[in-house]
């Protein structure tokens, strides 16, 4: 449930700032879009430049902006946390963040331009250690942690490994280190598929599962240790490999398990509500949840079988679990931020949750968003459907960029037309 004090206006960051990173997310996720018509079934191949451009359009520029903007919501809901200067935050991240982010892009295509690369490797660098410093020391001074608040601390010191190690991976590429390339690089992937994308869905989702659902908690053992299993297994995992002894195959074979495990039981939590109707976000967390269980199975597959295809096909099932949270949370918290801040200011006829975004509307995104997981599947055996992928992604995020759009300008206009009874409460 909701912080015990409650989420009051004083504590919840301004309306734009959870906006603009939605907003920056979607922008890149066209951007992914177009970047698959233009490379084709070449992005399948993880040697080529296409392969590292799409991956990080996906990881940075819609993953990190979606999740940023979802932390500065989260973090005074599930922990209770006031970030200070919300909008002071947001603008030393968001700026030098999107700039990094086109910089490593285009430095990567252009054959890895090491000058493109320092200036992401500064930018990236200083705004992602800024915002992971500024609340991780937030949350470690929480009195009383939820399972969701310790577990989200645990994926924010994850994050910042996932960047120590992105930055010593560009340093070797640019000539400058001594670390094998090799374990950066599976380092790299496990903090960062395992250690903060998976684990800030598995922490968040101890706490907005029973409270948009309505459905048993987690158990104990699982939301209190579960984080803290997946962090140390994989921290285990580097060190070893740092000394010497390989132990990455028996590691990753552990997180899949867990992780299967912990998609069985959500997906099995989801049939337990206490509230029968499913609107599009229940039905985002049952195809993340499933694509988590094949993805996991495509990449313990990949221990037995040498197959690109069974490579790609783990890689675009764990995409699809990590959007479809995304979109399962999108929908969830823009529709309630709108009508909470105009609520909150007086205003007597603020717009309802399903005025800001029609249920219709997300249903039709669930749909192309499960027509675009197919044709990527299908592209792997007809490559033509490669390009009609590309096209459903920008169709996709287009929509989802429209919804940020139509929610601001929607907030706009009721401050503009409509009566506010002043409660003694600021704007």
């Amino acid at each position: 449930m909701f912080n015990q004090n409650g989420l009051s206006l004083d504590q919840a960051p301004p309306f734009g700032v959870v906006l603009r990173f939605f907003l920056s997310g979607g922008v890149f996720g066209v951007l992914a879009g177009v970047f698959i018509m233009l490379f084709g079934v070449d992005i399948f191949d993880a040697s080529t430049h296409q392969a590292l451009i799409v991956t990080h359009s996906f990881t940075l520029g819609v993953m990190l902006s979606f999740m940023f903007g979802a932390l500065f919501q989260m973090l005074p809901v599930i922990a209770g946390v006031k970030l200070l200067e919300p909008v002071k935050k947001a603008n030393l991240l968001q700026y030098p963040f999107v700039v990094g982010t086109i910089s490593l892009l285009v430095g990567f295509y252009d054959s890895y331009n090491h000058t493109l690369l320092g200036i992401a490797l500064v930018l990236l660098g200083g705004s992602i250690s800024y915002i992971v410093y500024v609340m991780l020391s937030n949350l470690l001074r929480v009195q009383n942690h939820s399972a969701s608040s310790k577990g989200m601390s645990v994926s924010l010191i994850a994050l910042g490994m996932l960047l120590l190690m992105a930055l010593l991976m560009v340093l070797e590429i640019m000539g400058i280190g001594s670390i094998d390339y090799s374990v950066l690089k599976s380092t790299h992937f496990s903090f960062g598929l395992f250690g903060w994308i998976a684990l800030l869905i598995i922490s968040i989702s101890f706490q907005v599962i029973e409270m948009f659902y309505v459905t048993p908690p987690y158990p104990l053992l699982v939301s209190k240790y579960l984080p803290f299993v997946i962090f140390g297994v994989i921290v285990l995992s580097f060190v070893l490999q740092v000394v010497g002894v390989s132990v990455w195959g028996f590691v990753s074979f552990v997180l899949a398990l867990i992780l299967i495990a912990y998609a069985g039981l959500t997906l099995y939590r989801l049939t337990q509500r206490k509230r029968p109707i499913a609107d599009a976000t229940v039905w985002f967390w049952r195809v993340g949840m499933s694509s988590l269980i094949l993805s996991m199975l495509f990449f313990m597959l990949t221990h037995f079988i040498i197959s690109t295809t069974i490579d790609a096909l783990s890689y675009i099932t764990f995409a699809s679990f990590a959007l479809s949270i995304v979109f399962a949370m999108f929908y969830k918290i823009v529709p309630f931020l709108t009508w909470f801040h105009l609520n909150s200011q007086g205003y007597l006829m603020a717009p309802m949750m399903h005025e800001v975004i029609h249920p219709k509307s997300a249903m039709k995104h669930l749909y192309i968003h499960i027509a675009s997981l197919v044709t990527f599947v299908l592209s792997l055996g007809f490559g033509g459907f490669i390009y009609l992928a590309g096209v459903l992604l920008v169709v996709s995020f287009g929509l989802l960029t429209y919804q940020v759009i139509h929610a601001h300008k929607l907030y706009i206009h009721t401050q503009q037309t409509q009566e506010r009874f002043d409660m003694g409460m600021g704007g």
